[in-house]
């Protein structure tokens, strides 16, 4: 596991020479970019997803509906299952940036 660490660390670390420090450079640039995406697209599908409606409604005892029944399969549930997943790829860059940046704020 080191090896792996030390081998992503020489890879990607700002050090003096050009070609490394320009592929850190893009990496970050990438990352950033990435980020934005995926930030943007999970504020975009939370807008465009209808409100949960389990309020008052649920005091009325509605009966089963073929759209109840069939929920894993809506529009709605698949919304939900892409913010999900945005919103976890954004994490994991976050991370991944995050590591990246330990070199000039820890000096590691």
């Amino acid at each position: 596991m080191s090896d792996m660490m030390s081998f992503m660390y020489n890879m990607l670390a700002p050090m003096n020479d050009d070609a490394q420090y320009t592929a850190y450079r893009i990496v970050c640039l990438i990352l950033l970019i990435a980020m934005i995406v995926c930030a943007l697209a999970a504020i975009i599908l939370v807008l465009i997803q209808p409100g949960n409606s389990t309020g008052i409604d649920a005091l009325g005892g509605s009966s089963e509906t073929f759209f109840g029944k069939n929920k894993g399969r809506s529009l709605e549930s698949k919304m939900k299952r892409w913010t999900v997943i945005c919103l976890v790829v954004l994490a994991v860059f976050a991370v991944a940036f995050f590591i990246l940046q330990l070199d000039g704020v820890w000096g590691l």
